[in-house]
């Protein structure tokens, strides 16, 4: 459910309709703004998730990632995952980052470097699990202040926490405080880091945009129109504050670039061995972002009839 390129209902209804299909897990983009201003949309990612929770039954849910440092407060977001939990009775993973400028900056207060913005993520899940636990909490950090907070609507059994991950420092912030790994990249590096500092056994989770049309130049001018900012990376992706940003980066990013790095077209195979380098590095799920929101329907029944048999035979 990515809430930078569909709105809010039709994001449940393809929610419903991943879970009719056969698909394993679902993820939302938790965003104030789009990449690009071609995606047209942002919808707040928390009341879908809980309209997606009444709307389904079997997948799983999970944020894609929500930062916990500036836009929301850390006692906020574990309110609203211990929410998301009991709504979806038990279904639901709290995926977590450092963020981006792009959404952050909204609230003001500057956007600060690599290293402040991990120290806060680090405070954040302290508080959050706190909060988890049951009970009062009261908080005073080097970031945040916590006034005698409870949740009093508890899930018998809090929501996993996931950390995103795209270098050494988050790994080991990932290792040690977080329950599973995510990651956009298929760098088994990552995981080896993730696993150097107690992530060892635990679950990890990559992405993959895919671009499925059954016409090719199609899926590849959708996927350079509303995803060449994919390939900047994660830490350029996370300084620049609006979409006129991205645009201004990627004005030199060709329709050749994308095709390269994304899957394009209705050729399973494709997918397959795009999906190949997550397996091979160790990730035992993979978010497969198809491109477009009008182009869900069609990758969902293309996806239940061709792709995802392809998949589990593949790698089964």
């Amino acid at each position: 459910m990515m809430t930078e390129q569909t709105g809010p209902r039709d994001l449940v209804e393809h929610v419903v309709r991943a879970e009719d299909v056969g698909f394993d897990f679902s993820v939302i983009s938790d965003h104030y703004f789009p990449w690009l201003r071609s995606q047209g949309h942002s919808s707040y990612a928390w009341s879908v998730l809980g309209a997606a929770a009444q709307a389904t039954s079997r997948i799983p849910l999970m944020t894609y990632v929500t930062c916990p440092i500036l836009r929301y407060h850390p006692a906020i977001v574990a309110q609203k995952a211990a929410t998301v939990q009991l709504l979806s009775e038990g279904r639901f993973r709290l995926g977590l980052g450092a963020g981006e400028n792009l959404n952050e900056h909204v609230v003001g207060g500057g956007w600060p470097p690599v290293d402040v913005r991990h120290e806060m993520l680090e405070e954040a899940v302290g508080i959050i699990r706190a909060l988890f636990e049951g009970g009062h909490v009261t908080h005073h950090g080097q970031h945040y202040d916590v006034e005698s907070a409870r949740l009093w609507d508890l899930p018998e059994e809090a929501p996993p926490i996931g950390i995103a991950v795209s270098g050494d420092q988050s790994c080991k912030l990932a290792g040690q405080l977080a329950d599973l790994v995510i990651a956009t990249e298929p760098k088994a590096g990552l995981l080896e880091a993730f696993d150097r500092h107690g992530g060892s056994g635990k679950p990890r989770v990559g992405q993959l945009p895919v671009s499925y049309d059954p016409d090719r130049d199609t899926a590849v001018k959708r996927a350079h129109s509303q995803f060449r900012w994919f390939g900047l990376g994660w830490k350029v992706n996370a300084e620049l504050p609006h979409p006129d940003s991205f645009e201004a980066a990627t004005q030199f990013v060709t329709e050749d670039d994308v095709a390269s790095a994304i899957p394009c077209g209705d050729d399973p195979d494709a997918f397959v061995e795009a999906v190949r380098p997550y397996v091979e590095a160790g990730f035992g799920e993979v978010a497969l972002v198809q491109i477009g929101g009008d182009a869900q329907p069609e990758f969902l029944d293309w996806s239940a009839k061709t792709l995802l048999p392809a998949l589990r035979e593949a790698f089964a």
